[in-house]
């Protein structure tokens, strides 16, 4: 026995001294490589210049260094190392690729992140969801700007968090990071981030490419489409980035008929180069995204990612045993090399972006902005909301999130700001001078109840946080993340709110959760209901503003709350095979014939609105709506004017309608504005595979505007395209 622990001690003293000799050698190596900046004169050059350029660049390259063009700088041992010494927090130096310092070429610097840069006490912005709510393309601009921003003030030059992946059901468990269910929204809010962040010459990649949309098998289920599905339900909205200038495209974890997504010639090279003329470049998913050297290289996956494991010395060999020929390595090169020199030359629109910006006052006053605008009223039975600060005094706040620091999950879009405003922290700061706010857990339901009864008003903060849901993480049996088990509320709060909710009348529950909560067998049991998703570093504040009129709520739902998980389609989070159809969302409710509890689009206000008067006119390659919008209640609000077009006289399988327009506009009391929503003719045309073409069907079409997609809140109108 005693020899046995020596040889244990043994062991375990050479594994520590190996994790000490390993987190030396990365802090020597951290030290001597530091993002090697290469300064490039910062002008405004044409394309073809650049172009030419970046070719005469590799043609003066050896192969060993093109390839060295397609590699992460990192090897595991030195990636591991990192993170050991950071804490175990991913991505908190840039991870570099390529670079050629003998020909002056900056190398890559990626950091990750759909709600802020995932390094260092950044700016935590509410999760993509979130402010997909606001259906704002502006506000999504100026978020995608001070991701930029501190990016480059981090001496970085590439963004790896414009997340375009569609909800097909809300258990996914990274429905968080995207924008919801439906394509057009995807393509509007992800196109409007990237440009954000490209504007401060920040290279943008979106991804997942594609069809990802589950988490627990996401390394190994394989997903079917036909064609048609796959090119206007599943690669739409990648295509509307790729066509507003997106740099670069990060595959898949996922199988798409059979092989890996960052092996596949289809999406890699006939899809998206061939048909889509994209020019920038894609880089693997991480560590796990490729399989197979040849494979990923031949089909056109320019850089792994992020730590070398199948290129470099491999991709080497394979070159030199000809199952990768030389011309192909020579236009991934190239595809780097251009897309580099294109941000790297171009003329910044500040003089300087010093660290100051990381986390800056502003840019935390447009993540507080963003998650008031995000907040979506779902329901305020006798108006109870927003309660009147003059007649409150003793407000109780009932559930463990009210106290949680709880701005999305634990995976590769983590942020860890500098602080984080809770709900309880958001209610006591703006106005505990004049009402006293009582925290309860909620455990004890009968000692809940007397204090309900008690107080003023009860505000039940409940949901999710990252153990629910997420980017799905194995920590050697104990789940971390990954698609939600169910799309209700944990039992025990679903309990809460039906036993404590009917004993005060100023009942408000704050959902918090990445997507679609079923609320059926409780929402008759509390007055008022606001999503609040994860609203970011000062979701309290907003979350506090809200409930007490400060912010009257302009969000709607980009995703439909289904009356019953029937109503979606069919999810089985452990799939390793899986098949996708064109339903899903309010498509599918549409084409079943089943009435949402909260449609897609939808969202109350404190005041109210009406649309009439609409008109539809046909021109000759776009449709304009227009609609008079007016404020009828006595608040200023935000109000969401939506644009469906439909599909019923179609020849082939299409949807009832679907989205193609939109615009957010704030109304003072008493105003009214006519407003035109325009859908090109290219937005409306199927794919026909038969012809590898885009179509445009010359019939009757339906033209539906209002304020949500459910027919109760439509005008109704028809046009023809001859």
């Amino acid at each position: 026995m005693k020899t046995l622990k020596k040889i244990l001690k043994r062991i375990l003293f050479i594994i520590l001294s190996l994790v000490v000799i390993l987190i030396a050698t990365y802090m020597v190596l951290r030290i001597n490589t530091k993002p090697d900046i290469i300064a490039l004169e910062r002008k405004a050059i044409a394309e073809e210049q650049i172009d030419q350029k970046a070719r005469e660049l590799v043609d003066q390259m050896s192969v060993k260094e093109k390839v060295e063009m397609m590699t992460p700088v990192l090897s595991m041992p030195k990636m591991l190392a990192e993170m050991i010494s950071d804490g175990m927090r991913y991505n908190q130096e840039a991870y570099q690729a390529g670079g050629n310092e003998r020909l002056g070429i900056p190398s890559m610097r990626f950091f990750d992140g759909p709600r802020g840069m995932v390094s260092g006490e950044s700016t935590c912005f509410p999760v993509a969801m979130a402010r997909a709510a606001t259906f704002d393309r502006d506000l999504e601009y100026r978020v995608g700007e001070a991701i930029g921003k501190e990016i480059r003030a981090n001496q970085g030059n590439y963004f790896g968090g414009v997340c375009i992946n569609l909800l097909r059901h809300p258990a996914g468990g990274r429905a968080q990071e995207a924008y919801g269910e439906d394509s057009y929204l995807l393509g509007q809010m992800g196109s409007s981030l990237m440009k954000g962040v490209q504007n401060h010459n920040v290279m943008a990649c979106i991804k997942h490419y594609a069809l990802n949309n589950q988490e627990n098998t996401r390394f190994k289920i394989n997903v079917e489409a036909d064609e048609r599905v796959l090119r206007e339900v599943y690669l739409a909205h990648f295509k509307e980035c790729i066509d507003q200038g997106a740099a670069s495209v990060m595959g898949a974890y996922n199988l798409f008929r059979g092989n890996q997504c960052c092996e596949s010639p289809h999406l890699l090279t006939t899809v998206l180069r061939e048909d889509w003329n994209f020019k920038g470049f894609t880089i693997s998913d991480f560590l796990w995204g490729i399989h197979h050297t040849d494979l990923a290289a031949n089909a056109g996956m320019d850089i792994e990612m992020p730590a070398i494991q199948d290129y470099g010395k491999k991709l080497l060999k394979a070159v030199e045993a000809g199952d990768v020929t030389e011309s192909v390595i020579d236009e991934s090169a190239f595809r780097v090399v251009r897309t580099i020199l294109k941000l790297e030359s171009a003329p910044d629109p500040m003089n300087e972006y010093p660290e100051e910006l990381i986390g800056s006052s502003d840019h935390i006053a447009l993540a507080q902005e963003a998650a008031e605008k995000s907040m979506v009223l779902m329901q305020n039975n006798g108006g109870v909301l927003p309660l009147d600060p003059a007649k409150m005094k003793d407000v109780l706040v009932v559930g463990r999130l009210a106290v949680t620091e709880n701005i999305g999950d634990h995976g590769s879009s983590r942020v860890i700001p500098k602080y984080v405003i809770t709900p309880m922290q958001g209610l006591q700061t703006q106005y505990g001078r004049d009402i006293t706010f009582t925290f309860e857990p909620g455990e004890d339901i009968e000692r809940t109840k007397e204090l309900a009864r008690q107080a003023d008003a009860v505000i039940f903060v409940v949901g999710y946080d990252h153990g629910d849901e997420g980017e799905y993480i194995d920590m050697g049996g104990n789940e971390i993340g990954g698609d939600r088990k169910s799309i209700r509320l944990h039992e025990n709060e679903s309990h809460l709110l039906q036993e404590v909710g009917p004993e005060n009348e100023n009942s408000v529950a704050v959902l918090i959760g990445g997507s679609a909560i079923i609320v059926e067998e409780w929402k008759d049991r509390i007055n008022g209901i606001i999503h609040a998703f994860y609203p970011g570093m000062e979701g309290g504040t907003a979350i506090a503003r809200t409930i007490f009129g400060d912010v009257n709520p302009g969000g709607k739902l980009p995703f439909t709350v289904a009356a019953d998980e029937s109503h979606y389609p069919e999810f089985d989070r452990l799939a390793l095979e899986t098949s996708y159809d064109r339903f899903h969302g309010y498509i599918k409710l549409d084409h079943d014939g089943n009435k949402a509890a909260f449609p897609f689009g939808f969202g109350l206000s404190y005041t109210t609105f009406t649309h009439d008067s609409a008109v539809v006119q046909v021109f000759e390659d776009h449709v304009d709506v227009s609609v008079n919008v007016c404020n009828t209640g006595k608040l200023a609000g935000d109000q969401v004017m939506q644009l469906y077009i439909g599909f019923d006289n179609s020849a082939v399988e299409r949807e009832h309608k679907l989205l193609k327009g939109f615009q957010s506009l704030a109304l003072e009391p008493g105003e009214t504005r006519r407003v035109t929503l325009t859908c090109p003719f290219e937005k409306i045309r199927w794919y026909n595979p038969d012809s590898n073409k885009w179509e445009l069907e010359h019939m009757e079409y339906q033209a539906y505007i209002g304020s949500s997609s459910d027919t109760e809140d439509l005008i109704s109108l028809l046009f023809r395209i001859e």
